[in-house]
């Protein structure tokens, strides 16, 4: 089992940047996939982006593509999103989840695929 905890959402002006890091206790952070996940107001929660467990294959929302770039150290058992150019459509929710997988380069994109989610950090982007 593995413990999530989202920081780094705060307001920020359309234009600017903002890292959200994703910091997960428990054991073997590096079996889990990883995935960053958004929810607006009135709105379904939505897919941003994913990593596969290795670090090296990442999949992005077409919204987010080019702007956002996600990592992870596994020496520290975190996940990051860089999110640059942030417009206020990007305003939501950030929640980050973590799927257990035995397969070192394999990604996953739909929320009910993941197990564990964080509380979330709320990212909003003032026009």
């Amino acid at each position: 089992q593995v413990q999530l905890v989202e920081s780094g959402g705060e307001l920020v002006q359309a234009g600017g940047s903002l890292s959200l890091s994703c910091a997960a206790s428990g054991r073997s952070f590096s079996s889990y996939a990883m995935g960053w996940f958004r929810q607006a107001p009135g709105k379904p929660r939505e897919f941003v982006v994913c990593i596969s467990r290795d670090g090296f294959v990442t999949y992005y929302a077409d919204s987010v593509k080019g702007r956002f770039t996600i990592s992870r150290d596994n020496a520290k058992n975190t996940v990051y999103l860089q999110m640059n150019s942030l417009k206020p459509e990007d305003t939501a929710v950030y929640y980050c989840a973590a799927k257990p997988s035995i397969y070192s380069a394999t990604y996953y994109y739909t929320s009910s695929q993941y197990n564990y989610w964080g509380q979330g950090t709320q990212v909003t982007v003032s026009s």
